[in-house]
């Protein structure tokens, strides 16, 4: 079995953990206000998609965090040491919406750890199943792609993106202030300091300004792919550019293809900022 302190970190496959909690109605509330919504749900009511997020997020004591503002790496999480870490994107599945107020269950297992090279250097993947359920039925189902990078070189150019598809037949602006990223941050128990410390996120992770959280933007264009009604399915997205503080951008959707909704977040100068993809499906 190859050790933590290689590249080699295969042994992390199958790792799992169990974690419960209520999903209680006042994170429900507070991310209502933080996204300026008049009516938040109350218990009883179906938690919207990717709002899940604001549960199983431990707030750990300062010693258990690392540099980067994360928890440490070892337990759960391979000890990867590339500095760089982000979640690149995830595919959901809602059998059922959870319930604000119902107690919940989330079993979690590392399914595949992949190291690469590439352009940016090395970069290590890691794919972790999430399963939560409620009254021992299955909600929701979820993978999470997790890639470790290293720090950009001094003076290397940022990559350009690609530009985001011209055939929007819908679009909402949203503005990034600095209130949003730390009222997301402390909604989610989030420390990544590239969201609320400019000069770390400058520095030392070598972007222009703070980062807008990527499952922020997933949620929403879940919410934005909902909004006329409709169960949403399934749901896929992929972070492909960084979208910054203060830079509005706009969420859009083109025509429906297949049975499938494509959505995507712009940036300022219409780049592509995060590909995502929606099953709708009417329900009684």
């Amino acid at each position: 079995m190859p050790s933590e302190g290689t590249n080699d970190h295969s042994d992390a496959i199958g790792r799992q953990e169990r974690q419960s909690e209520t999903i209680a109605p006042g994170p429900v509330t507070a991310l209502a206000a933080t996204l300026d919504m008049t009516d938040a749900p109350q218990a009883g009511d179906p938690l919207p998609p990717g709002w899940h997020w604001l549960y199983f997020n431990p707030f750990v004591k300062r010693s258990e965090v690392a540099h980067d503002g994360h928890l440490k790496r070892g337990d759960f999480m391979p000890d990867i040491s590339l500095p760089r870490r982000m979640w690149a994107g995830g595919r959901l599945t809602y059998h059922k919406y959870l319930t604000v107020g119902e107690e919940t269950v989330k079993d979690s297992e590392i399914t595949n750890v992949v190291t690469k090279s590439g352009r940016a250097g090395q970069l290590v993947f890691v794919t972790i199943r999430h399963l939560l359920s409620q009254n021992g039925t299955l909600c929701v189902e979820e993978e999470q792609d997790i890639v470790y990078r290293e720090a950009p070189a001094p003076g290397s150019a940022t990559p350009t993106p690609a530009l985001a598809p011209d055939t929007a037949t819908q679009a909402e602006v949203v503005t990034p202030d600095p209130v949003l990223l730390f009222r997301y941050s402390a909604l989610t128990s989030n420390g990544h300091r590239i969201h609320y410390d400019r000069a770390y996120a400058q520095n030392e992770e070598g972007y222009r300004d703070l980062i807008v959280h990527g499952p922020l933007t997933a949620t929403l264009l879940q919410g934005f792919a909902t909004r006329n009604g409709g169960h949403l399915a399934r749901f896929e997205f992929r972070g492909t550019a960084p979208l910054f503080v203060d830079r509005a951008f706009t969420l859009e959707s083109g025509p429906e293809a297949d049975g499938s909704l494509p959505l995507w977040a712009k940036g300022p100068e219409g780049e592509l900022a995060m590909q995502a993809n929606a099953v709708l499906e009417a329900r009684s």
